[in-house]
């Protein structure tokens, strides 16, 4: 049991950097992201035994994450409404974090990807940046890959939108060479 556990570990160290970015986008904060990773590290490794060698890792840590995040908004309704410390205009000090993060901003494309409604964001990432497959999401979120593949569509087309690109100028097509139609 403490070898399932430790190899485990090891497996979450490296993985660390996908489950931060997975769970700022669920989250869209990266306090709260942080969090949500400490929370699934720590149910992961209680459950080291329930993992299956030979399967993705990054599935099953996904969806530990994901079921994670799930209860923490059903338990957020319940417990009513918190203040929101970034609405405060009182405080004193600066917020060395937003500053960090602001330096990092990815500009436009960035702020395209933040305004997509949770579906489209989660499936984005997952496909794009996780590079699993549309059956991989599929099971994962337990949606038809139609979906997947609609919902990956919408995201695509919100970001050329977002982005400012021209939907409408012709993609990398040879030019007339004046042989005439």
């Amino acid at each position: 049991m403490t070898d399932a556990r430790d190899e485990i570990g090891r497996q979450l160290i490296v993985f660390l950097p996908n489950m931060r970015r997975f769970g700022y986008t669920l989250t869209r904060n990266m306090d709260s992201a942080d969090d949500l990773v400490q929370a699934a590290c720590e149910k992961a490794l209680a459950n080291a035994s329930g993992f299956t060698p030979g399967t993705r890792f990054d599935s099953w840590v996904f969806r530990i994450m994901r079921n994670l995040w799930i209860d923490q908004i059903r338990k957020g309704k319940s417990a009513g409404q918190a203040e929101d410390i970034d609405t405060q205009i009182d405080l004193v000090g600066t917020d060395g974090a937003r500053e960090a993060h602001a330096r990092m901003d990815l500009g436009d494309v960035s702020r395209a990807i933040a305004a997509l409604p949770d579906d489209q964001r989660e499936i984005l990432l997952l496909v794009c940046a996780e590079d699993m497959s549309y059956k991989e999401v599929s099971e994962l979120l337990g949606i038809p890959i139609g979906t997947v593949m609609s919902r990956l569509a919408r995201a695509r087309k919100k970001l050329v939108e977002g982005g400012g690109i021209n939907a409408d100028a012709r993609r990398s097509q040879p030019e007339e060479d004046g042989h005439g139609s």
